[in-house]
């Protein structure tokens, strides 16, 4: 019979990681094997010889257990290597017939032309700025003979308005450090208007340099989000800088053409508007401190339990303190978390919203600890700033939004959030990425096309042991297009020709219906049939998907019908995909400040530690700027 051997096939894009992996088939099994369910096999002819083995000896079966299974790794985070900054080739901006011209420097400085010749003094010129800023500044002025910000009479108002706008760059989230040139002394040495004029000179490439970066850092951000790690998946916005000049050079505000620049979106405003009341405050409030990390359970002894009933004491309602008094008044700093200490804390959990199970984690220690200070609050305004650059300036009128940090997803409609929903995201094992991208289809009882890191990282060892097990659990195997037993395939073998996938039905990991945003890293919403974790607080617990807590009701809001018809298309029991009428914007985000409906910034813990590499790429941004003028 004709040996089966392995053949690619197109990956199915049903899972949250493209659904395939690399194996060959028992070369000893023949398609009338297949139909009657497959045959007893010698562990020779159960795992075949593979290629670069000794075809006349293959391996027993008992030499290759102890082959350990790859392992597929997930995206990495990388060190940021910020944009490098470069000379601006102002030699090369010299024009010999326009600046010899005028030779006006046999004259007294009285009777000379201010700046009549002044390009001649470009060469000696040294500023650095970003490459794409320098080489914007060298096509401008490579195309002119005037100045932008300079007169006879030295630096003009235009350039005293932009300074102004620079100099207020942490007011919208930015470093007016970057943006730093030195200005000319309005007090000189009138006999010496040759070194004067070089001073002008000078700052007018500083000035126009300085004025780009700015531009370019409130139109797309400081921050290059694709060199933070391989989760971040942007596109990066472009700008015009030579237009940019061109307009600047004739405006009649300046101030009012360089600060439109930053996004007008409701979002960056009330971020804004946080961060001055922020850095108008201080941390007068009390606090208590609990050790980070801490996890304290009922029976557990831990002498962070002190602190966790001194911040009870400090943020409880009066009401709860009366309630608990004698438990308050006994407690004596023990280690020990008894019963009665346990009710306090379930009272104290209700209470502010949170699941009442005793359990001290990450969401009730915020609460005790008052969340984030002063410093740390500006912080996380700040990056959540630059993010949301990345981001289009307009969100649009329809759209949905997944704040990752905060474990929710959001429905905006008309301009207006029409409604929110619990989600579950992926765990700091499996993240989930930061992008955007558009709702297309809503597939109802859907299959799932196993990712091929789970089939790699958690299948690949049960079924080297147990090649069945897929058959048992009731996957699916198609290798070819063709449906085989699992028991069929060498998972020893090379693993980029099989796909697996699980049918619909009521324990399919992905419920009843998914919502699919067709992207390269195969992320999309779905149901669950695992509703407890919706109860937590902290619900980074996926593969990388995003899991809504009522996936009916997205549904039925991204196709525009009705629940009842979500639910009739389910109960029809069909495999089926939905187009969406209209794509919908969907923004995979993550934001730890973010404004709720009502503007008011919210704060979340940084789930992933994406914040810490965010600080990091700043502080690499801010070693590698020096001020605009070199």
């Amino acid at each position: 019979m004709k040996i089966i051997r392995s053949v690619a096939i197109v990956a199915l894009m049903s899972g949250c990681a493209i659904a395939t992996i690399d194996v060959r088939p028992a070369s000893a099994i023949t398609l009338m094997d297949f139909i009657r369910g497959g045959r007893k096999r010698t562990p020779e002819q159960a795992y075949p010889a593979q290629p670069g083995y000794d075809m006349m000896a293959p391996q027993r079966l008992e030499d290759r257990t102890a082959v350990k299974p790859p392992k597929v790794s997930s995206p990495r985070y990388y060190t940021y290597k910020p944009e490098q900054m470069r000379r601006i080739a102002t030699d090369r901006l010299v024009d010999p017939v326009v600046t010899g011209s005028v030779q006006s420097y046999g004259f007294p400085p009285m009777l000379r032309i201010p700046l009549a010749d002044a390009r001649k003094f470009l060469p000696q010129v040294e500023v650095r700025a970003p490459a794409e800023v320098a080489k914007a500044v060298e096509a401008f002025y490579a195309g002119r003979t005037d100045f932008v910000w300079i007169g006879g009479d030295g630096i003009n108002g235009r350039a005293r308005a932009a300074l102004a706008v620079l100099g207020d760059a942490a007011k919208v989230g930015l470093d007016p450090k970057d943006y730093a040139v030195t200005v000319p002394a309005d007090d000189f040495d009138r006999a010496d208007m040759i070194a004067r004029e070089k001073d002008l000179v000078r700052f007018e490439i500083a000035m126009s340099a300085a004025v780009l970066t700015y531009v370019q850092d409130t139109v797309r951000g400081r921050i290059d989000p694709n060199k933070i790690s391989g989760y971040h998946d942007f596109k990066r916005k472009s700008v015009d800088l030579v237009a940019f000049l061109d307009k600047a050079a004739t405006s009649p505000d300046i101030a009012a053409l360089i600060e439109e620049r930053n996004p007008k979106n409701p979002q960056f405003l009330a971020l804004k508007q946080e961060l001055e009341k922020l850095r108008a405050e201080t941390d007068a409030a009390p606090r208590v401190e609990i050790a980070p990390g801490t996890l304290l359970k009922p029976g557990d002894s831990n002498p962070e339990l002190a602190n966790i009933v001194a911040g009870i004491k400090l943020k409880a309602s009066e009401a709860l303190r009366a309630e608990h008094a004698v438990v308050l008044a006994g407690y004596q700093d023990t280690p020990e978390y008894t019963p009665e200490l346990v009710s306090l804390v379930e009272a104290f959990q209700k209470e502010h919203g949170l699941k009442a199970d005793g359990v001290v984690g990450q969401a009730s220690i915020r609460v005790l600890t008052g969340g984030d200070t002063i410093a740390s609050k500006i912080s996380k305004v700040e990056i959540a700033m630059e993010q949301a650059r990345w981001l289009p300036n307009d969100l649009g009128n329809r759209y949905v939004f997944i704040n990752q940090p905060a474990f929710m997803a959001y429905y905006t409609d008309q301009g207006a959030e029409q409604f929110s929903m619990r989600v579950v995201v992926g765990s700091k094992a499996n993240q989930t990425y930061f992008f955007h991208d558009e709702i297309q289809t809503v597939e109802v009882n859907p299959y799932w096309g196993v990712p091929q890191s789970i089939i790699v990282n958690e299948m690949l060892p049960k079924l080297r042991s147990d090649p069945s097990y897929l058959d048992r659990m009731g996957y699916q195997v198609e290798v070819g297009g063709r449906v085989v037993p699992s028991y069929a395939v060498d998972w020893y073998g090379s693993t980029n020709s099989v796909a697996v996938r699980q049918p619909p039905s009521s324990d399919n990991a992905l419920g009843e219906l998914k919502i699919l945003f067709p992207n390269s890293h195969a992320i999309y919403m779905h149901d669950t049939p695992s509703k407890n974790f919706f109860k937590r607080d902290q619900r980074a617990l996926s593969h990388g998907c995003v899991r809504l807590a009522e996936p009916r009701r997205m549904a039925a809001a991204v196709l525009g019908i009705s629940m009842e018809d979500v639910g009739k298309e389910i109960a029809a029991g069909h495999n089926r995909a939905l187009p969406v009428p209209q794509k919908v914007p969907v923004y995979v985000s993550y934001f730890t400040a973010w404004p709720n409906k009502d503007g008011k910034v919210e704060y979340f813990n940084d789930v992933y530690d994406r914040d810490m590499y965010m600080d990091r790429a700043f502080e690499a941004t801010r070693k590698a700027r020096q001020p605009a003028e070199g």
